[in-house]
């Protein structure tokens, strides 16, 4: 896996920051990109979590630097907003005169906003509820559906203009299109990118592009309550709650030789 570029969105905390490490355990350069919480606030749905979920957001790009090249890889950090159209291609421009080519992308950054319907003022884990607004749609959907979707087409785009047979993409999700009381926006974006991410698997096999989707379990990323164990325990849909890391070692595996016949899966985790 030398030699090969992977681009993690996300990726100065949790999930996003494990699977940098995972990938440069297995020999691969990383583009990180990360917003920090104190840049991502304009709608307040962040000031709902811990206090050690806020100071992961906060970080800049030094920690997912020092791991990715304490594993011997280089790493490339750049804080973007994905809320602007533009910045994929910026981030593939950068990557490629930096580091090289992207062969992988993982996309795991998210614009989670807490939205409902319901009009009850906080859901079943004591989270502050809104109503579903022009902010809260555009908010989520601008992040993890559109920005999702440009990024793939830049990775194909670049990847038959020069000719390449090998890629992959690797997409993060909590819903599949169902119902998702409390989270509405949430759930009608991790809808269009699973949508996305499917649809890219289909019409990027031929170019040697595996796409894959990764539902995790409830996973410690610091926002982790009473209230939310206490929810997780007791609930026929989940099994326990996972650290970043066993999350990492999937998207990872996904992202290697062993699975180049994996593609068009929404892989869900226990």
């Amino acid at each position: 896996m030398s030699e090969r570029v992977a681009l993690v969105t996300g990726a100065n905390h949790g999930i996003g920051l494990a699977t940098a490490v995972a990938l440069a355990e297995r020999g691969l350069d990383v583009v990180a990109t990360y917003l920090r919480g104190t840049n991502s606030r304009s709608v307040d749905g962040s000031a709902d979590r811990s206090d050690e979920y806020q100071r992961a957001r906060d970080r800049d790009g030094t920690a997912v630097s020092s791991a990715v090249e304490a594993n011997g890889a280089r790493c490339l950090t750049i804080e973007a907003d994905l809320t602007d159209p533009a910045i994929p291609a910026r981030l593939f421009d950068e990557a490629e005169d930096r580091l090289g080519p992207v062969q992988v992308l993982v996309h795991n950054a998210s614009g989670w906003r807490p939205d409902s319907f319901a009009g009850a003022e906080s859901d079943r884990i004591g989270r502050a509820q809104r109503p579903v607004t022009v902010e809260t749609i555009d908010a989520q959907l601008s992040v993890d559906a559109r920005a999702g979707a440009l990024l793939m087409s830049e990775l194909i785009t670049r990847h038959r203009a020069r000719a390449a047979d090998w890629g992959r993409i690797v997409t993060l999700t909590s819903g599949d299109g169902g119902a998702f009381p409390g989270e509405a926006s949430y759930g009608a974006a991790k809808a269009a990118l699973v949508s996305y991410t499917l649809t890219a698997a289909a019409e990027m096999a031929a170019d040697g592009v595996t796409a894959n989707v990764v539902h995790p379990p409830v996973t410690d990323t610091g926002w982790i309550t009473d209230e939310v164990r206490a929810f997780v325990a007791t609930d026929h849909a989940h099994h326990h709650i996972a650290e970043p890391s066993e999350v990492a070692d999937v998207i990872a595996w996904l992202c290697t030789e062993a699975g180049r016949t994996v593609t068009g899966n929404v892989i869900r985790l226990r």
